[in-house]
Order: structure tokens, then C-alpha cells, then sequence
């Protein structure tokens, strides 16, 4: 399923004066590199017929990370160094968009996008679904959400699990509004957060763990909003909550109408999974794919 981009596919070669330009500027305005170094990076260059990046790294006036986000930024593609956002270093398609992980990570969006989103209400939300609690549904929705997001996807990221949330922790969001409290008609649309790193990424935390959250989940006003932001957003993503702990799960999953399931490798009984899909098709819930998480 992954397929590995070759970075000589989107770095510019030497030779080409704008481009290389761009990302001797890039760097410049980032603080990596000062005017004079830049010139002598594009000598070296075009002397030993060289990327920019490729002579930065050797003349030792630039890492790779930083010629990696020179280019991002160049190709108008979104991701943040460590330390310059809340977003926690387990979101690693936000840091490290060049992974071999990232790499399975949008080679996983591209098969959602051909399989399930389309122009549908019904077919723009997705809930992420696993047996038991520590599967990996909370690091596997946040990076799914990000890679949407950098495909210029407007996505939402619903932390649906009210019972051990997590995606306010891992996006560094207040958790004193959320799902819970748009639920219980306490809140509105202002529960929802942009997240700066991401201009087409936003996150609605869970808010206060409530003492009813599979009835509030079960109420009718979750699917007409649910009906709202698949109007207003291109992916809705519900994290959820282990589907061996409560009923939850299987009620997300039935209002989204189409879910996901994650398994973990040498934890999650192939019994278990069997029952809990069988389940969802009787729920009318499309199961549009799994993944093993190591």
C-alpha cells in the first residue's frame, strides 16, 4: 500500500534560478541561512551539479529537516517544526511528513478518498472503531485528520470518545467545551477549534466526560449535527471510544454510516472482530476497511 516519494521528485535540480532562489529565501526568512551563505550555497551547486539542499547539507549550513521544510513550504504543503505547536510529537504527519509512517499514512487517505468520501452527506464522515482501549484510534484519527487537511481537505477531527478522550491532549485544546456540551445544547459551533498549524483542519474535543454519554450519543440532535458540519466540511472523522467497554462505538458508527476498523497486531481475537462487524452490518454501517496497527 505505501509507496515512498523519491525527494528527487520535489526538489528542484541546480540550475533552476527561481527555484533555487525560493528556497535559499525560505531559509533565509526562516533564520537557517544568512544572504552570503545562500550565494555560496548556489555556487557550490551549480559548481558540483547539486540540489540547493543537496549542497546546504554538505557545506554544513543546513540539516535536512530544515531543507525538507523549506520545501514544503515551497510546495504550499502545511507541517510544523518540534516545538512550534501544541500539536503533540505523536501527530507525526504534522512533524515529519517525509516519514516512511506518513508514507503509509496518505497512501491510507488515498484509498479512503477512493473508496468512501465523495460528494454524499453520508459518504463525508468516517468513525475510526477498535476492539479494545490502547489499539492506536486516537493517533491513527489525528494523523489521518492532518494528511486530509495538507490534501487542502477540509476536515473536521470529532473526539466522539467521552469516556478516556484524548484528542484535546494530543491538539493541546481546552476540554471544557466539546461534543458533550453541544450535545446537551450547551454549546454551539464556538466548541469547535481551528487549529493555526492547518488552515483546513479543525477539532471538536469531547468536552466533559458526561455521566450519560451513550444516551447523549444516541440522541437525534448528534446525527443533525452531524448532518451540519458534513455540510460545511469535505471529512468528518469520529474518534471513538473501545467498542469492549460500552455501546458507544457502535452508535457512532451507525450516525457516520461508515467506519473504519483498526486491530492491533498479537492483541485484538479475530472472534472478537468478527462479532463486532457483524454487528455493524446489522446497524447498516458500511465497514470501508481495516488496518493492523504494530
Amino acid at each position: 500500500m505505501a509507496m515512498q516519494i523519491e525527494r528527487s521528485n520535489v526538489v528542484p535540480v541546480a540550475g533552476k534560478g527561481a527555484n533555487e532562489n525560493q528556497i535559499g529565501a525560505l531559509l533565509i526568512d526562516a533564520g537557517k541561512l544568512i544572504p552570503q551563505d545562500a550565494e555560496r550555497v548556489l555556487r557550490y551547486a551549480k559548481e558540483k551539479n547539486l540540489r540547493f539542499g543537496d549542497a546546504a547539507i554538505e557545506l554544513g549550513l543546513a540539516t535536512r529537516e530544515e531543507i525538507e521544510r523549506a520545501i514544503a513550504v515551497q510546495f504550499g504543503y502545511p507541517y510544523v517544526a518540534l516545538g512550534e505547536s501544541p500539536v503533540a510529537p505523536e501527530v507525526v504527519a504534522a512533524y515529519r511528513p517525509f516519514s516512511r509512517q506518513v508514507e503509509v499514512l496518505r497512501a491510507l487517505r488515498s484509498q479512503l478518498l477512493v473508496r468512501w468520501f465523495g460528494d454524499s452527506l453520508d459518504r463525508k464522515r468516517l468513525a475510526i472503531v477498535s476492539i479494545n482501549h490502547g489499539d492506536g484510534r486516537s493517533y491513527l484519527a489525528a494523523n489521518l485528520a492532518v494528511v486530509f487537511s495538507q490534501l487542502g481537505e477540509h476536515t473536521l477531527l470529532i473526539d466522539a470518545d467521552m469516556r478516556k478522550p484524548r484528542q484535546h491532549q494530543i491538539f493541546g485544546l481546552s476540554n471544557t467545551v466539546g461534543l458533550s456540551t453541544v450535545l446537551s445544547a450547551r454549546a454551539g459551533t464556538e466548541a469547535i477549534h481551528r487549529i493555526p498549524a492547518f488552515k483546513d483542519l479543525s477539532v471538536l474535543p469531547a468536552g466533559p466526560i458526561p455521566p450519560n454519554p451513550q444516551e447523549l450519543l444516541d440522541r437525534s440532535v448528534f446525527t443533525e449535527a452531524l448532518d451540519e458540519w458534513s455540510r460545511h466540511f469535505d471529512v468528518v472523522l469520529l474518534d471513538t471510544s473501545a467498542a469492549s467497554e460500552a455501546a458507544d462505538a457502535r452508535i457512532i458508527a451507525s450516525k457516520a454510516q461508515g467506519a473504519f476498523i483498526l486491530t492491533r497486531l498479537n492483541k485484538t481475537k479475530l472472534n472478537e472482530v468478527k462479532d463486532f462487524q457483524g454487528g455493524l452490518s446489522q446497524l447498516g454501517v458500511v465497514l470501508v476497511g481495516s488496518v493492523i496497527n504494530r
